[in-house]
């Protein structure tokens, strides 16, 4: 495996977990009500605007995802989509690069 794909990979791993200590952490402490972290998200302008624009980039990761699967054929691929929403970017985008760096057969 290449030093670039390991990364990608680690980098993934460290998306899934890193932000999700702190989500956890927020309903342990708030209930486990999504509709409240929610409304935590939107508490100032500056927490807003990173919502926004998260919220674009998941957008923008997406199309791009598809796009290329429909290029590539590479279907595996598709599993970054479901961690991009369920988990967040700081997953999704690097386990999509670690899956499309794979070597072509």
């Amino acid at each position: 495996m290449s030093v670039s794909r390991m990364i990608y990979l680690a980098l993934a791993i460290w998306g899934a977990i890193h932000p999700m200590y702190y989500f956890v952490q927020w309903f342990q402490e708030n209930g486990w009500d999504i509709m409240a972290m929610v409304d935590a998200w939107h508490a100032n302008a500056a927490s807003s605007g990173l919502v926004w624009d998260l919220t674009i980039a998941v957008i923008a990761l997406t199309f791009w995802i598809i796009v290329e699967v429909a290029t590539r054929r590479n279907l595996g691929a598709l599993i970054a989509i479901p961690a991009t929403f369920c988990i967040g970017v700081s997953c999704g985008l690097p386990l999509y690069l670690f899956l499309r760096s794979a070597p072509v057969r």
